[in-house]
């Protein structure tokens, strides 16, 4: 599985670039500031940027997504009850962090349990508010049956996302732990800010780990 991490923005929000090395093709999650330096790694590696995927829709997470419009048009995907950040992300904590970012239009929006197919991955939604009402997390499979969960906010190493923004629930955010939890323990999960870590170690190691 072909992917690197880019701390993107004002709170080094970790943004993932994936790629396919036969067709080139490529697809980013969570773009939270400028892009520069993925674009110059994607140009080094001769990759074509065809899609983006929003783990939700604060603007630490979206801040960099009108970089990336040019070169997917619409499929750009977001949680539906997320959706409303990219119309109008002054909504979306946009003056708490003093960054600005205009609204688009065009995106698609996803389900859970929405299948994603593109360039030999499979790509597998799961809802997990809590952190926002339209949190969703990413299961990527590539052709060689490797698998990464991407988190976003959800979940962190030794931590979770915070839940006293708005949007935010914390019942709602254990339930989506308790999710999380039946996956596999070797599961690597790249969360969206700090370290990566795995299901199994969180299951021994998080304070907020259900139990």
């Amino acid at each position: 599985m072909n992917y690197k991490r880019f701390p993107l923005g004002a709170l080094w929000t970790n943004g993932y670039l994936f790629w396919d090395e036969g067709t080139r093709d490529a697809f980013f999650v969570d773009p939270g500031g400028d892009t520069e330096d993925v674009k110059k790694f994607m140009a080094e590696k001769n990759l074509n940027l065809k899609m983006v995927l929003l783990t939700h829709g604060h603007i630490d997470h979206i801040a960099g997504i009108h970089d990336f419009v040019p070169m997917v048009g619409d499929n750009i995907y977001i949680g539906s009850k997320d959706s409303f950040s990219l119309k109008h992300p002054s909504k979306s904590l946009q003056s708490l962090l003093r960054v600005k970012c205009n609204g688009i239009e065009n995106f698609k929006t996803v389900d859970d349990g929405r299948l994603i197919e593109f360039s030999g991955y499979k790509i597998k939604v799961i809802e997990t508010p809590g952190h926002t009402e339209g949190s969703v997390c990413y299961l990527i499979t590539d052709s060689e049956n490797h698998s990464v969960l991407i988190s976003g906010d959800t979940l962190f190493a030794q931590s979770v996302g915070r839940t006293d923004l708005e949007g935010g629930d914390e019942v709602k955010l254990e339930n989506s732990l308790k999710r999380l939890s039946e996956l596999h323990d070797s599961l690597h999960v790249l969360p969206g800010h700090g370290p990566d870590t795995s299901i199994g170690e969180e299951r021994e190691m998080n304070p907020y780990w259900p139990r």
